[in-house]
């Protein structure tokens, strides 16, 4: 953890992987968390699965992107360092402006979490 959706619209693989270095080593200097403990999903959103304001489909001004991280509770500070580096490396993969960009942070308690049927708390 974290783990981190990407919904965005469909790109070439080496897009995808140029943003999951810059996600990875994002959230490695912003959370101080180590390489492997980082994973991401991309879910491609396609023109025809958006709409925005009411409008369906993407428009001229083009499709906003969503990141939705999963992580244990972080401070303020830290999330937005986090945000700053995943906005910037959403822009340079994808092409887009910042105000096309939304980082949401899904903060978990670590009572909360699970891998290998054991809490993260124990």
């Amino acid at each position: 953890m974290p783990y981190v959706e990407v919904l965005a619209p469909p790109v070439p693989s080496q897009r995808r992987a140029a943003l999951a270095r810059s996600v990875t080593d994002g959230l490695m200097s912003a959370f101080g968390v180590t390489a492997d403990t980082v994973t991401l999903y991309f879910l491609p959103i396609a023109p025809g699965d958006y709409a925005h304001a009411g409008t369906f489909g993407a428009q001229d001004t083009g499709q906003r992107i969503l990141l939705k991280v999963h992580a244990f509770r972080r401070s303020e500070a830290e999330r937005r360092a986090a945000a700053i580096a995943l906005t910037r490396g959403v822009c340079s993969a994808y092409g887009v402006p910042g105000d096309d960009v939304a980082v949401y942070f899904l903060d978990r308690e670590r009572s909360e979490v699970s891998h290998d049927s054991k809490l993260a708390s124990d």
